[in-house]
């Protein structure tokens, strides 16, 4: 039996800290970016990179805060299925480390207090879409659709594509339209930003239930793949991968968002890249010794890194002057390429590593 972590390490993995900070990435990605557009002169304001730093520390803090709190509180409401998931049976509550009582009072108590540190900085907005995407997480997602529909993953997205909005209004501050309508930010980028990940999630998630075809069925969790088929998931997947392809093209049908056009061309083959792991996913795939597609889980892992360099890229091109725009374009896509294979080396040496360790 394993021995039991100690308190702080049990409230680190309620909070799925991996997966907060991969959100709270997309979040001072768009914040360095708003400087960098602030300094170039495309936004008004006046932003010091120590301005920068400051938003970006208080942001980390309070959408960690509350984006772990609301993954806290979906634990305490799905402790009845994640014994049945290998993904999911390792978790602190179905193994016994800690009450649902407890994991339900850590959960509530950090979400309010990200989402009110929003409210304390000065910024109600970005206070109302922390606590909006908490309760819309938790209600919507968790408690209503995520065991009723198998559009669960898409619509629940809305929750997961609010921290780069967060992070442009924590940057902008007192130049935000001071209306009453949260939705008026004065710059369609940071909606561009959230429908960058609204898109991205349904074929990242979906990819993943086909790789692990099966499991979420036998939960009870009617995801795309087991309800609707393999091809009518791929069909869809394709369907948001055109859908990304469209949120590149933001600098070709609206010039006033200060978007230099290499924006479209770099985020367009980045998406492609992306979409190729997509159209790659074959339903007749046989599947391997597990049991599982791994086609599938290729493209589940190539998202992960496509979102990474879609924010990267877009820190980037806020960055490089508008003279040298198209060089810096080409070479940035030239460097891609590099550092993906490097890395996939790196993840095999170290794969194997372990192996050996393991045998001895």
């Amino acid at each position: 039996m394993n021995e039991k972590p100690n308190l702080l390490k049990i409230y680190l993995q309620l909070m799925k800290l991996r997966v907060v900070i991969l959100l709270q990435i997309t979040a001072i990605c768009a914040i360095i970016a708003h400087d960098m557009m602030v300094r170039s002169g495309e936004l008004s304001g006046d932003r010091t990179w120590i301005n920068t730093l400051t938003s970006c520390s208080y942001t980390i803090i309070a959408g960690t805060l509350a984006a772990g709190g609301s993954n806290a509180i979906n634990m305490v409401y799905d402790r009845d299925i994640d014994p049945g998931m290998s993904r999911t049976r390792a978790r602190p509550i179905p193994s016994g480390h800690i009450s649902p009582r407890h994991s339900l009072i850590f959960g509530i108590t950090v979400s309010v207090l990200g989402s009110s540190l929003f409210l304390l900085f000065g910024s109600w907005k970005a206070a109302f879409w922390s606590m909006f995407s908490v309760l819309f997480y938790v209600f919507v997602y968790t408690i209503w659709l995520k065991r009723r529909t198998p559009q669960n993953i898409v619509i629940g997205g809305i929750a997961g594509s609010t921290p780069p909005v967060i992070g442009w209004i924590v940057a902008a501050g007192d130049t935000i339209p001071e209306s009453l309508n949260p939705f008026d930010l004065g710059s369609p980028i940071p909606w561009m930003l959230f429908f960058l990940i609204f898109f991205w999630t349904p074929p990242h998630f979906w990819a993943l239930a086909l790789y692990r075809s099966g499991e979420y069925a036998k939960v009870g969790v009617p995801m795309m793949p087991d309800i609707k088929g393999p091809e009518r998931t791929l069909k869809e997947s394709k369907f948001y991968c055109i859908m990304l392809f469209g949120i590149g093209s933001v600098p070709c049908f609206w010039p006033k968002a200060g978007l230099p056009l290499a924006w479209a061309f770099l985020a367009g083959a980045l998406t492609l890249w992306y979409s190729i792991s997509v159209w790659k996913i074959d339903p007749n795939q046989k599947l391997d010794d597990n049991g599982r597609m791994a086609k599938a889980f290729n493209s589940f892992t190539r998202s992960l890194g496509y979102l990474a360099w879609m924010f990267v890229a877009f820190v980037y091109i806020t960055a490089v002057s508008k003279e040298n725009v198209w060089i810096m374009t080409f070479a940035f896509l030239g460097i891609v390429p590099i550092i993906n294979l490097m890395f996939t080396r790196w993840k095999t040496f170290a794969g194997r590593k372990v192996k050996v360790l393991n045998a001895e």
